[in-house]
C-alpha cells in the first residue's frame, strides 16, 4: 500500500527551545535528484533579535563557569555526537556525500570537539603574562571572552564546517547565534538537538536557518553582538558586514578555511574572540626590601 512520506520540519534553536520562525515561511530543502528531503525554517530578523536576547543573557553564566566545566560540557556534547553518528552520516549521505566522505566528515566533527574541550583549560596559561614593569607594581595580562558573537557559518560544510566556528568561540566563554548552511541544514539542525540534550545551558548556542543573502545584514548590524565571524566566500556579504562592523565596533573575523585540515584547529581562533585585561597589583615595601602583597 503506497503512502506519502511524512517529511521533518526541521525548526530553529533559540534559548534552548525549538521554535518556528515567527515569519511563518519555510523552504523546502532537495537532493541532487529533486527529491524533496524536509522543510526548513527561514528564519527572519526577528528570529536573529530572539536569538540575539538568548545569548545575551546566558553570557554572563557561561563566561563564569570554570574553564575546566567548559570542557566537560565540550566533552559531553562530543559523546553524544559518537553517539548518533549513523544518523548524522546519513543526512550527510542524504545531502550528496559518499558514505566513506559522510563517515570521515561525522568522525572529524567529533574529534574537534575533543580537541577544544581539551583546550578550554590551557589557553589561558599559554596566553596569560606577567609583564615587566619598573615601578613597586606588578603587571598581569589574561584573556576574557569578548560576549555575543553572530556567526554565519560555511555554506558547503552541513556539520564539520558549523562544529569548527562553533567550538573555539564557547570554548573561550562566548555565546553565539549561528546562520547555518542554507544548501546544506539538515545536520545542524539535527546537531541542535544534541545541543539541547547535552549539558550547555540555554542560549550559549543559537541557531537560524535561511538565507545569507536576506540576514547578513542584520547579523552585522545588530548593535548587541560584539564580534562578527563570517566563514563563507561571497564578496559582497563579506563587504557588507565589514562596514556594518564599524557601526558599534565590532571586531570582524573572516574564517575562510577548509575544515578538513587539522592545522585549521588551534587555539589561536580561540583568542580571536578574547579581550585581553591587565591588572596592576601595587607592592607594599617594608623592613629589609621585602615587599607584601
Amino acid at each position: 500500500m503506497s503512502r506519502l512520506n511524512v517529511l521533518k520540519t526541521y525548526k530553529i534553536f533559540i534559548g534552548g527551545q525549538f521554535p518556528r520562525t515567527e515569519s511563518g515561511r519555510f523552504y523546502a530543502l532537495k537532493n541532487k535528484k529533486k527529491e524533496l528531503l524536509a522543510n526548513v525554517c527561514l528564519a527572519s530578523r526577528k528570529d536573529l533579535r530572539n536569538a540575539v536576547v538568548a545569548a545575551r543573557t546566558a553570557f554572563e553564566g557561561w563566561a563564569a563557569r570554570s574553564a575546566f566545566n567548559r570542557g566537560q560540557i565540550l566533552y559531553r556534547i562530543a559523546e553524544l555526537l559518537e553517539g548518533r553518528k549513523a544518523q548524522f552520516i546519513e543526512e550527510l549521505v542524504l545531502q550528496g556525500l559518499t558514505a566513506k566522505a559522510a563517515e570521515q566528515e561525522v568522525f572529524q566533527s567529533i574529534d574537534r570537539l575533543v580537541h577544544y574541550a581539551g583546550w578550554c583549560d590551557k589557553y589561558q596559561a599559554l596566553f596569560s603574562a606577567v609583564n615587566p614593569v619598573s615601578g613597586p607594581f606588578h603587571n598581569f595580562s589574561a584573556p576574557e571572552p569578548m560576549g555575543v558573537v553572530n556567526i554565519i557559518a560555511p555554506e558547503k560544510s552541513s556539520l564539520l564546517g558549523l562544529i569548527s566556528v562553533m567550538a573555539p568561540v564557547i570554548c573561550g566563554g562566548n555565546t553565539c547565534v549561528l546562520l547555518a548552511s542554507e544548501s546544506l541544514p539538515l545536520c545542524a539542525v539535527s546537531f541542535t538537538e544534541v545541543l539541547a540534550t547535552s549539558d550547555l545551558p540555554a542560549g550559549v548556542v543559537n541557531v537560524l536557518t535561511g538565507s545569507s543573502k536576506e540576514l547578513h545584514t542584520h547579523f552585522s548590524s545588530h548593535m548587541d553582538a560584539n564580534a562578527l565571524v563570517y566563514a563563507r566566500s561571497n564578496k559582497e556579504e563579506l563587504k557588507t558586514m565589514q562596514q556594518n562592523a564599524s557601526l558599534n565596533v565590532k571586531r570582524f573575523f573572516h574564517w575562510n578555511k577548509d575544515w578538513t585540515k587539522d592545522e585549521n584547529q588551534h587555539p589561536y581562533l580561540i583568542m580571536d574572540l578574547q579581550e585581553i585585561k591587565t591588572t596592576w597589583q601595587p607592592v607594599e615595601t617594608s623592613g629589609m626590601g621585602a615587599s607584601k602583597y
